[in-house]
């Protein structure tokens, strides 16, 4: 890059002139990006909003659910037998008493004989007769799969409700093979007696009567005793033995029992409407933040015709009854109350009495009836239609404030062409300038030189 000295002939700064004209020029181009920071800013703002708004919507996602506005709660007195869970459907104010008496289990068996080789032992050819609740399978066996693995992988491979495994007990011949019932209650029977041939034994796995290599471990149902009712299952976990509560059981032992006592949860119950107010008030509270009131404050969408619209709706809602089968017939009537800045506070009071004296009013003014939407699905529709992805208030105002942003970004673009070619302009004209007047100060100094010369000349004449 050449180095450039202004000013060397005209005895100006010719550099800080044109920077200081194209500053001049640059003016309407940084009332451009000072337009762009804002409405990117308003963008932001408007994101902040639906964000809000999606917050709020989450908040009440289950305040129309019958069984959330009805949540029951379970007490037990140990947690050493096993755990309850309970669902809407369960009768509050009840108590059970709950023995264990079996937990269910698999039938688990296992070879007698150990083997030193999982890979090379040889147990003849044939078939193998594997009994599975008195159904007799036959698993044939080849010179390709008589080794330990191999009849562990023909025993899975037939699928029919036993597995096998191969585990190894640390002796000298440590390798024997496991079998595991799939469900339980089940049971089963190995006869290796059908393979012939071999240099090996696996033994016969449990035979009809128990006798011969009896399980590990005994099928076995599940059972209990619920207010001295008898109860089986095939699993551990029960959900019908008590109405609306599911057992997950964990130890057995006989005349010990686990008292459990099931009743309304209303904590849980104003906990969920209580939500409503604080996803609301976060919307009103922003939108009051962004308004102009008493020619003081707003924020970058004050004026903004939608976001207030936003606010009234949400009001009138509140205050809109419903009519129902029920006493209650709006919001307010379960303690929501007005503030001067537009929130909502909860009268405990209030909301206390309606849970505790009017649960079916309160969930039919939440829930609805019948095919009639209530309360709560109403404010879902309404948040759902404002966030909407694509009919949404942000993707209405996005689209049209990024369609504004890319203008402006045009008119910078071209503005920025036009400011290049305005200082080279600038730069060729100064220098046709600096050239000129040094092309007049070499005259000057010419000129003068010359009349230097002629007054010497004189000046010599008249001395002689």
């Amino acid at each position: 890059m050449a180095i450039q000295f202004s000013g060397l002939a005209s005895g100006m700064d010719t550099g800080a002139i044109i920077e200081q004209l194209m500053n001049l020029e640059r003016l309407p181009l940084a009332r451009l990006e000072t337009d762009k920071t804002w409405m990117n800013n308003r963008l932001s703002a408007f994101s902040e909003l639906n964000t809000k708004l999606t917050s709020f919507k989450d908040n009440i996602k289950t305040l129309g659910d019958q069984d959330a506005l009805q949540q029951r709660s379970i007490k037990q007195s140990s947690d050493d037998f096993l755990t309850a869970s309970v669902s809407s459907e369960a009768l509050a104010g009840t108590n059970y008493q709950v023995e264990v008496v079996a937990l269910a289990q698999a039938q688990k068996s296992v070879s007698a004989a150990g083997f030193s080789s999982k890979e090379s032992s040889n147990f003849g050819t044939g078939s193998l007769n594997l009994t599975v609740d008195g159904s007799s399978h036959a698993i044939e066996i080849s010179s390709e799969n008589n080794s330990l693995e191999g009849i562990m992988a023909a025993i899975n491979e037939a699928d029919i409700g036993v597995s096998a495994a191969i585990i190894n007990d640390g002796s000298d011949t440590p390798y024997r093979l496991l079998l595991t019932g799939e469900t339980v209650g089940q049971s089963f029977s190995l006869d290796p007696s059908g393979l012939t041939g071999g240099s090996d034994s696996l033994g016969v796995i449990e035979d009809e009567t128990g006798t011969v290599n009896p399980p590990v471990q005994e099928a076995t149902r599940a059972h209990i005793r619920v207010d001295t009712i008898d109860i089986y299952g095939d699993s551990n976990t029960l959900k019908e033995a008590i109405p609306g509560v599911t057992l997950d059981l964990l130890q057995a032992e006989a005349d010990t029992t686990t008292n459990l006592s099931v009743s309304l949860d209303k904590n849980a119950i104003k906990d969920n409407i209580k939500a409503f107010a604080k996803g609301y008030n976060e919307v009103v509270s922003f939108i009051t933040g962004q308004s102009v009131i008493n020619g003081e404050g707003g924020g970058l969408l004050g004026g903004d015709s939608g976001i207030n619209s936003i606010k009234r709706h949400l009001q009138s809602m509140l205050t809109t009854p419903l009519k129902n089968s029920g006493t209650l017939n709006t919001m307010s009537e379960l303690g929501f109350e007005t503030q001067k800045d537009g929130t909502l506070k909860v009268n405990d009071k209030i909301l206390d009495k309606a849970v505790d004296e009017n649960l079916d009013s309160v969930v039919t003014l939440l829930s609805g009836e019948g095919e009639k939407e209530g309360l709560a699905a109403q404010f879902q529709d309404y948040l759902d239609s404002m966030t909407n992805a694509t009919t949404g208030m942000l993707a209405g105002r996005k689209q049209s404030i990024t369609s504004n942003v890319k203008r402006i970004d045009k008119r910078i673009e071209i503005s920025e062409m036009r400011l290049e070619q305005r200082k080279k302009t600038l730069e060729a004209q100064f220098s046709a300038m600096e050239t000129l007047v040094s092309g007049f100060n070499a005259q000057s100094s010419y000129l003068s030189q010359q009349m230097a010369s002629i007054t010497n000349i004189m000046n010599y004449g008249s001395r002689n």
